[in-house]
């Protein structure tokens, strides 16, 4: 009777960490840090990983101080995993300023309450763009880690932690149609897309990037709609401009369209499961006092 007991407390325990998908993003992120590291020899300095982790946390920690918010660590750390997934350079000073560009952004480039860009894009996009030591690396991780991207990103759609399922099923499935589409015009091989969808960057990008629940539109619809529109500006930017990073640079393109899309698409908007509840007895009864979310 005892095992048992303490069976389903563990078990309550497991579903209480995982019920706010930023726990279980923060694991499928670090696993892929690990595979890369040591499957398939990612060239990753651990102090550029220290340096981008530290920046956004002390980033995020300073910002919610100025504005009173509780501070919570896990969205800066999905940024700074992001980033290390995806960002190279040489430079761990470049790598600490793409954590404090990316958290920063949040808080500095909002609408209506609502931060507009994926923090962690901005960070990547920008540094690209503004130094030559630093670069989007998609080609690095290949079609060989396709199987373990899969079963990782594939179990947070499953599980609709974020509920945000839409969004990356229909940005792939948009992505598809245009280079399938793309290779039926010019009469090549199917081999050639299929090579192309098996891409580890798009993967990581589609369940882990455009999927963030605080910068999607707040409708389902809106969603689709968005997914579609990165999807094609990703796709003229990496086959008309043969840019291979062509749909991270389309996410950062598209997103100031959301506000505009939950203006004429309006629903509720996404907030993360809160930990800062507080309950207090009062002499009338119980009450509740709940503190606004971390970002």
């Amino acid at each position: 009777m005892n095992i048992g007991v303490k069976t389903n407390a563990k078990g309550g325990r497991l579903r209480r960490l995982f019920a706010d998908p930023r726990n279980y993003q923060i694991s499928v992120l670090s696993s892929l840090i690990l595979l890369g590291l040591f499957r398939y020899g990612l060239h990753l300095p651990w102090w550029h990983v220290a340096g981008c982790v530290g920046a956004t946390l002390t980033t995020q920690f300073a910002a919610d101080k100025v504005i009173k918010r509780p501070f919570d660590p896990r969205s800066p750390l999905i940024s700074a995993l992001s980033l290390t997934l995806l960002l190279r350079t040489g430079s761990v000073t470049l790598s600490i300023a793409a954590g404090v560009i990316a958290i920063a952004s949040k808080y500095l480039i909002r609408w209506r309450g609502k931060h507009i860009f994926n923090p962690a894009n901005f960070g990547l996009v920008l540094l690209s763009l503004t130094f030559g030591a630093a670069w989007i690396s998609p080609g690095q991780w290949g079609q060989a880690t396709l199987f373990a991207l899969l079963l990782l990103a594939l179990g947070g759609v499953v599980t609709g932690k974020a509920k945000r399922w839409d969004v990356s099923l229909s940005l792939l499935g948009f992505y598809a149609a245009l280079v399938f589409g793309r290779a039926v015009w010019l009469g090549d091989p199917l081999a050639i897309p299929i090579h192309q969808m098996q891409s580890g960057a798009l993967l990581i990008f589609a369940f882990f990037m455009i999927s963030d629940p605080k910068t999607t539109p707040d409708s389902r619809f809106g969603r689709v709609l968005f997914a579609g529109l990165v999807a094609t500006v990703g796709f003229s930017i990496q086959f008309l401009l043969f840019n291979a990073a062509g749909i991270i640079l389309a996410l950062i393109l598209c997103a100031p369209l959301v506000p505009f899309i939950d203006h004429l698409f309006p629903s509720g908007r996404y907030q993360w499961p809160t930990q800062f509840s507080l309950s207090r007895k009062s002499v009338t009864g119980d009450s509740h006092e709940t503190l606004t979310p971390a970002e």
